[in-house]
C-alpha cells in the first residue's frame, strides 16, 4: 500500500507578477512532489492564489478596477507561469472560488459550534501592516524618526483606531501548541524556526483579531453583529483554510491526505502557519499538517526582491532562456542552481557569475560531459547497447542511491544533490582511468564492453537520481538511452535494467565561455550596477564608542579548516569560541593561507555579526584580517598573551 504524500506551496498574493522568489518555492514543492511519485508515494501537490484582503483592494482601486477585475486579472499569470516552468501541480486554488469560501465558512463555523467561547465580539487598536495583512506591537517593530516600520516590509505601518472586530481565543491554544511541538520535534523544520516558533508561544500570546469592517473584499463571517456592522473574515484566516479547501472536508481526498500536509512557506509568514493555522485546526477539533517546512528568503546580489527595485525583478522564464538554448534544459540548469546553491532555510543570494560558475564545472563539466563522452563511445565502439556492465561503480552507486533517497526523504535537497553529484564525478573518473579508446585500439573486446556497459548503467542510475529535480535533462538521457520508460527510483546498482537503445549524443548543457559570460553578465546586471564609476577611496567615516561596543570581538581557535568549493578565495573554518561552542565561519583568506596552517591557530572573530550564507555555507561570523585587495595577515593574537583563553572578549 503507497503512503498518502501532500505538499503545498504558499498561494501567492495577487497584488503583482510572479518573481524569482515565488519560482523558488514552487520549484522546490514541485521537486518534492516528483521525488515522492518517484519512490511510489500517492502524492498530491497544490499551488494557488490568495486574492482577498485590502492589499487586493487597494491595488485595484489604484489601476481602476474592481477587485474582481484584479484577481481575474493576475491569478491566471501565475497558473501559466508554473505551466511554463513544467510545474506538476495536482490543483490550483483560488480564495475567489465558491468551493474555498464555502470551506472557509464551514471552518468559522465549526469553530464556533465545538467551541463557542473561542470568537466573540471586541474592539481593537494597533499598528496595521497592509502588507503583512497583520498587527504588530511596537516591540516588534523598528521606528525611523516619529514613523514606525513594518520588519518584513520596511514600510510604514499605520494605527488602526478602535476597529470592532471578531477575535479568535489564540491564548486558549499555546500551551496545547507547545506541547504538540515538543512531542512532535519534526513538526517544524529546519530546527532554527521551530525554536523561534516555540520563543513566541513561550511570551505573551495575544487573542486575534480575526475580521475586518474597514473593507469589503473577502468572505463575509457567518455569524452577525448585534450592531449591524458588516466583517469580513481575516484574510489570514481565509487564506490559510485553502489547504483545506482545496480537498474539501468529507470527501475521499480529505480522506487521503489531510494530515498529512506539508506545508512549504517562507519564513516571513511562519507564524500564520506555525501558529495560527493550528491553533484553528484544534478549536475546529481537525487533524494538524504534518509538518510545517520554512525557507529562507532568496536575495539578488544582496538586495531582497521587491516590485519596487527593478534590479531584483528576475523573470525564471528569461533566465532560464539566457542559460541554454533549450528553454527546457535552462529550467532544469535553474532549478539545480537554485536548490543546490543554499540548504532549504537558509536565505540565498543569487549572484549572477555564481550561477554561471556552477553551470559550468557541475552541469557542463560534470554531468554533460559524463553523458556525452559515454554515449560517443559505446555508439562508436560498441555500435549497440553493450550487454555487461562491472561493479567498479557498484559500492559508491549503491551509497549514493541510499543517502541522496534519506535526504530527500529530510526535505535536504542540497545534500541529497551533492551525495548524486559524487556517483556523476565517480563516473568520469571511471571513463579516465578505464579509457575505453585504448582498450578498443588494443582489441580487448570484452574489457571495452564491461567498461561501456558499466557507463551505460551509470547514465541510467544517474538518470533516474536527478529526475525529481531535472526532469526535462532526465527524459533528454532517457532519449538518449533509446529507453521509453518513466523515471523511477533506483533501487540499487544494476537493478531492473530497460532495453537500451543508445543513440550519438547532442551537448546537454554547453559550457558558457568568457565572451558569452560578458554579455549575460551585462544583460542581467542593472545598468546603474554597470555603468557605476569605480569610486575613490575615502577615510573612513568617523563612529562613536556605542557604534564600536556594539561589535563583540572574541578569541576563537580554529578546529579544522578546508577549501570551500569552487570558491579559490574562501575557506570554511569550525571555531571554537569557549565552553565548547563551536562555529561554523567562511572565510576569504584562502590565498593567503593553507588550511593546515590555521588549524589549532588563535585568530579574533567578530562573534555577533548576522548569520550569512556564503557559496551555500552558513557562516557565523567573521575573522579579522589586514589587508584590503589582498590579504596580508590574520590579526594577532599573540600580543595579548599565549595564555589567554578562548572565548575571551577582546575590548
Amino acid at each position: 500500500m503507497t503512503r498518502p504524500f501532500y505538499i503545498t506551496t504558499p498561494i501567492y498574493y495577487v497584488n503583482d507578477v510572479p518573481h524569482l522568489g515565488h519560482a523558488y518555492a514552487t520549484m522546490a514543492a514541485d521537486t518534492f512532489a516528483r521525488f515522492h511519485r518517484l519512490i511510489g508515494d500517492d502524492t498530491r501537490f497544490l499551488t494557488g492564489t490568495d486574492e482577498h484582503g485590502q492589499k487586493v483592494e487597494e491595488a485595484a482601486k489604484k489601476r481602476g478596477l474592481t477587485p474582481k477585475q484584479l484577481v481575474d486579472d493576475v491569478a491566471p499569470r501565475f497558473a501559466a507561469m508554473w505551466e511554463s516552468l513544467g510545474i506538476s501541480n495536482d490543483d490550483f486554488v483560488r480564495t475567489t472560488e465558491t468551493r474555498h469560501k464555502d470551506v472557509v465558512r464551514a471552518l468559522w463555523k465549526r469553530i464556533a459550534e465545538r467551541n463557542r467561547d473561542d470568537l466573540y465580539l471586541a474592539t481593537y487598536q494597533g499598528w496595521y501592516c497592509v502588507g503583512c495583512e497583520a498587527f504588530y506591537t511596537e516591540s516588534q517593530l523598528t521606528k525611523q524618526g516619529d514613523t514606525w516600520i513594518c520588519p518584513i516590509h520596511t514600510t510604514p505601518v499605520s494605527w488602526v483606531d478602535k476597529e470592532r472586530s471578531w477575535f479568535f481565543r489564540l491564548s486558549a491554544y499555546k500551551t496545547r501548541l507547545i506541547d504538540h511541538i515538543e512531542a512532535h520535534p519534526d513538526f517544524i523544520q529546519p530546527d532554527a524556526y521551530r525554536k523561534e516558533v516555540l520563543s513566541f508561544l513561550r511570551g505573551e500570546v495575544r487573542d486575534l483579531s480575526v475580521s475586518r469592517t474597514s473593507f469589503d473584499w473577502g468572505i463575509d463571517v457567518p455569524e452577525g453583529d448585534p450592531e449591524g456592522k458588516h466583517h469580513v473574515i481575516y484574510v489570514w484566516m481565509d487564506a490559510l483554510t485553502n489547504y483545506l479547501s482545496a480537498l474539501g472536508m468529507g470527501t475521499p481526498l480529505y480522506d487521503r491526505f489531510w494530515g498529512q500536509a506539508v506545508h512549504l512557506i517562507g519564513k516571513d509568514i511562519l507564524r500564520f502557519h506555525a501558529v495560527y493555522w493550528p491553533c484553528f485546526l484544534m478549536a475546529a477539533e481537525l487533524p494538524l499538517p504534518k509538518k510545517i517546512l520554512c525557507t529562507g528568503w532568496w536575495t539578488i546580489g544582496g538586495r531582497k526582491i521587491s516590485k519596487s527595485i527593478p534590479a531584483t525583478r528576475v523573470d525564471p522564464l528569461v533566465l532560464a532562456a539566457d542559460l541554454n538554448a533549450d528553454r527546457a534544459l535552462g529550467i532544469d540548469a535553474l532549478r539545480y542552481f537554485l536548490l543546490r546553491e543554499t540548504p532549504l532555510g537558509n536565505d540565498g543570494d543569487l549572484i549572477y557569475e555564481s550561477l554561471i560558475e556552477r553551470h559550468n564545472a557541475d552541469l557542463a563539466n560534470d554531468l554533460g560531459n559524463l553523458v556525452n563522452r559515454s554515449l560517443t563511445m559505446i555508439t562508436k565502439f560498441a555500435g549497440q547497447a553493450p550487454p555487461v556492465h562491472s561493479d567498479a561503480l557498484a559500492d559508491v552507486a549503491n551509497q549514493v542511491i541510499a543517502e541522496a533517497k534519506a535526504n530527500w526523504e529530510a526535505f535536504q535537497p542540497s545534500r541529497a544533490l551533492e551525495a548524486t553529484w559524487r556517483l556523476i564525478r565517480e563516473g568520469n573518473r571511471f571513463v579516465d582511468s578505464s579509457q575505453p579508446w585504448a582498450l578498443a585500439k588494443a582489441g580487448k573486446n570484452d574489457e571495452l564492453a564491461r567498461a561501456l556497459g558499466t557507463l551505460q548503467t551509470a547514465l541510467w542510475t544517474i538518470r533516474n537520481l536527478i529526475a525529481a529535480v531535472m526532469p526535462t535533462t532526465a527524459i533528454k538521457i532517457g532519449e538518449l538511452l533509446g529507453v521509453k520508460a518513466e523515471p523511477a527510483w533506483p533501487t540499487a546498482w544494476g537493478a531492473d535494467l530497460p532495453a537500451f537503445h543508445p543513440q550519438p549524443p547532442t551537448p546537454l548543457f554547453p559550457r558558457i565561455d568568457d565572451k558569452r559570460t560578458a554579455e549575460l553578465l551585462a544583460k542581467w546586471l542593472p545598468a546603474e550596477t554597470a555603468a557605476a564609476p569605480v569610486a575613490e577611496k575615502k577615510e573612513a567615516a568617523l563612529i562613536t564608542f556605542e557604534d564600536f561596543s556594539k561589535a563583540e570581538l572574541r578569541v576563537a581557535q580554529v578546529i579544522t579548516a578546508a577549501p570551500v568549493p569552487k570558491a579559490k578565495k574562501l575557506l570554511q573554518l569550525t571555531v571554537d569560541v569557549g565552553e565548547g561552542r563551536h562555529r561554523t565561519v567562511v572565510a576569504g583568506i584562502a590565498e593567503a593561507y593553507q588550511p593546515e596552517q590555521l588549524v589549532g591557530r588563535k585568530v579574533l572573530l567578530v562573534a555577533n555579526l548576522a548569520p550569512a550564507t556564503i557559496r551555500g555555507v552558513q557562516s557565523e561570523g567573521m575573522i579579522l584580517a589586514a589587508g584590503d585587495d589582498s590579504i596580508l595577515g590574520l590579526a594577532a593574537v599573540d600580543s595579548l598573551g599565549p595564555d589567554v583563553p578562548v572565548g575571551t572578549r577582546v575590548r
